[in-house]
């Protein structure tokens, strides 16, 4: 099956897209790829920093958030990282030339906006686990109205 392009489902754009590709999609879950490189944002000459997999789990919530919402022929909404619990990575950097798959799975939707993934990060050519996390996202209704509530 194929996909659009990453950059259709996230409210992202430019070099703020870090994903390169979803990989599988379906109703309660996701997979992304992308592949470290000089040209990968926070690339700081060995590979990234893997603190960056929070966002990097983000995103594919993102593009899951955005492929459902495609399939309903709605527009990509913006939606907010509000943390990560027990964040846990095995490496201290994603080397340079590695492959990343991240899956995020939905693990609880509230009717207020709110939910949870559980999100990890494998080396997509052995398979092993290098980050896992479970990661806490809102996407209100109207995005404006919460933006101007938020600042009053």
């Amino acid at each position: 099956m194929s996909f659009p392009p990453i950059a259709e489902l996230v409210p992202h754009s430019g070099d703020m897209v870090l994903l390169d590709r979803v990989l599988a999609a379906e109703r309660d879950r996701l997979s992304a790829a992308l592949t470290i490189g000089p040209d990968s944002q926070f690339f700081d000459g060995a590979g990234v920093g893997a603190w960056i997999g929070i966002e990097y789990m983000a995103q594919a919530i993102a593009a899951h958030a955005g492929y459902l919402a495609q399939l309903r022929g709605e527009p990509v909404k913006v939606g907010f990282l509000l943390g990560a619990r027990r964040y846990t990575a095995s490496v201290p950097l994603f080397a340079q030339g590695a492959l990343l798959h991240v899956h995020v799975q939905h693990a609880l939707q509230g009717e207020n906006g709110l939910a949870a993934f559980e999100c990890r990060i494998d080396d997509g050519r052995s398979g092993a686990q290098l980050a896992h996390a479970t990661v806490t996202v809102y996407e209100p209704d109207n995005v404006n109205d919460f933006l101007q509530r938020s600042s009053s």
